[in-house]
């Protein structure tokens, strides 16, 4: 990668490599990243460092930027398979490590393996320790940043309180902890905001006791509730993203504004709340932090430094996505032409479009797709509610205020035209022959940014009546606002037991960052990181 870079950072849960790309592009220089499953790993390694690898694995050698904490093989091959939860530990005596001899051959590279075991690692090995703290040549670390694992804390999920995976986001603190830099940027999904609850049945409120946790370890938090729709990214994706600067260099920061700003208004909140903390830790309750929010008040972000999070004119999923359609494709839109040459002088070229091969779905399915289609188009919950009754077995009629609603649409019919029907009873019928369970799966709706709940094939369908498919890889990925030339690699999807660890490409593009959210936050620490008037 071309490089351009003021400050440096190290990658937490770096997944595919969506933040690290806008961290990139903000002028961030990596120093190390760490990611947990071996599929994600490779789609990291061969945007970012151009190593491939498949071609390595057939030819019998090693990766170069691409280091494993443990694992049970000591070839490349069966390692892009393994189940990253069943890495063993570091120290096991059946155990096998890339990790050098040489600390300092890590600088700018990947570790494969469990945050866990990482954090063991330094405390096994004070050399890494100190190379970390140093920022491998003595400068230091300007940020620590990642998207810790967020499967627990979504409203899709069970959000269940003690799962393994919501112990994730301390397993960071304990990291920047080790590390010392100077800011920490933790990313999750919004759920992270609702309540839990307890044993007792009492609320317990995870980005509270994060933030808590930060303060604890001499981190002053500032959190907040953002949406990367309003940084240009086409798809409305309300995320948490806490903000943790070291309380050493915090009055420098802070003592810079000006003591009436939005600016100083912001940082003095939060350094109420870690005074508390550290004087009165029996007084941190509930109500003691705020988490902003632009849509509660649009001002305090456009008249502060975090005003790279919102002011973006919105992005519609046509403007996305119509020119990559495979009939009647329009021009790329501004959107697209931006959007590519915004991470050009960051990312290698590639001679054509990859990831973007179509998905074989049967005249029964595409039948179903329409069906979606329609019911998005009449933007009407009655309609869609009458229409997945019959579908679902649930009901066998149909009101004659939905019927004039729809009767003037048109429908993929079995003799695969598609025409209007001309009787209700006909068209009950035919809702009859395409029952499905997937209550949940919707057309998308051209002219808004697309819903946040896209991670595999099945979540939505086209817009386009003769484009009558699920999305593909790249599709996912412009919604995502991942340039044309970042390439996902290896599985496209996966099913069945394998989905509980492996990390295909659909996957890779839903759990990531938006590149475009990652640029804006870089661009926020990079604003405050200016203000210390010092070059890391």
């Amino acid at each position: 990668m071309k490089k351009e870079n003021k400050f440096n950072h190290i990658e937490l849960f770096s997944g595919c490599g969506g933040l690290s790309l806008g961290l990139e592009k903000a002028g961030f220089e990596l120093l190390l990243a760490n990611e947990l499953s071996p599929m994600a790993a490779e789609t990291f390694s061969y945007n970012f460092f151009n190593e491939d690898y498949q071609d390595l694995a057939k030819k019998d050698k090693n990766t170069k930027h691409s280091f494993w904490i443990s694992s049970k093989h000591e070839k490349l091959l069966p390692r892009l398979r393994e189940n990253p939860f069943e890495y063993p530990e570091y120290a096991d005596k059946n155990s096998i490590t890339d990790i050098p001899k040489n600390i300092k051959k890590l600088k700018g590279n990947l570790l494969i393996g469990n945050i866990i075991e990482l954090n063991k690692l330094i405390e096994r090995k004070e050399e890494l320790r100190q190379a970390l703290v140093s920022g491998f040549s003595g400068g230091g670390v300007d940020l620590v940043s990642g998207g810790p694992p967020c499967q627990g804390f979504s409203m899709a999920g069970l959000r269940e309180k003690d799962s393994d995976k919501n112990m994730l986001p301390w397993e960071f603190a304990n990291f920047v902890e080790y590390v010392q830099p100077k800011i920490a940027v933790l990313e999750n999904v919004t759920g992270i905001l609702r309540a839990f609850k307890d044993g007792e049945g009492k609320p317990f409120y995870a980005w509270f006791e994060v933030a808590k946790a930060f303060a604890e370890k001499k981190y002053i938090p500032l959190c907040l509730h953002v949406n990367a729709r309003f940084t240009g990214v086409p798809q409305n994706r309300p995320r948490f993203i806490m903000i943790a600067i070291r309380s050493d260099i915090f009055e420098d920061i802070k003592s810079s504004f000006n003591s009436e700003s939005f600016d100083y208004q912001l940082l003095s909140s939060s350094e109420e709340f870690y005074k508390i903390v550290q004087n009165n830790p029996d007084k941190v309750v509930m109500g003691t932090l705020e988490c902003y929010d632009p849509v509660k008040n649009i001002s305090l972000f456009e008249g502060s430094f975090l005003h790279h999070f919102v002011g973006h004119d919105l992005v519609s999923v046509k403007e996305a996505l119509d020119d990559l359609k495979q009939t009647y494709p329009t021009k790329s839109s501004k959107f697209v032409e931006s959007l590519n040459k915004t991470f050009s002088t960051v990312l290698l070229e590639h001679d054509k479009l990859s990831n973007h091969d179509l998905r074989s779905n049967g005249y029964h399915v595409q039948r179903r797709f329409r069906l979606y289609q329609v019911v998005q188009q009449s933007q009407s919950t009655r309609v869609r509610k009458e229409i997945f009754d019959i579908l679902k077995g649930d009901s066998y009629s149909l009101s004659d205020t939905v019927w004039k609603q729809i009767k003037g649409y048109e429908f993929l019919k079995d003799n695969n035209k598609i025409e209007c029907f001309e009787t209700k009873d006909s068209f009950i019928e035919y809702l009859r022959h395409h029952p499905t369970k997937k209550h949940s799966q919707k057309a998308l709706d051209p002219n808004q940014p697309a819903p946040a709940a896209l991670s595999i094939p099945d979540d939505a369908c086209h817009y386009d009546k003769n484009e009558l498919r699920v999305l593909t890889v790249r599709e996912m990925a412009r919604i995502q606002s991942f340039p044309d030339n970042f390439v996902f690699r290896s599985k496209v999807t996966t099913g069945g037991q394998m989905r509980k660890f492996e990390v295909p490409q659909y996957t890779q593009v839903g759990n990531a960052v938006p590149p475009l959210l990652g640029l804006a936050i870089g661009k926020v620490i990079t604003g405050l990181l200016m203000r210390l008037n010092v070059t890391a």
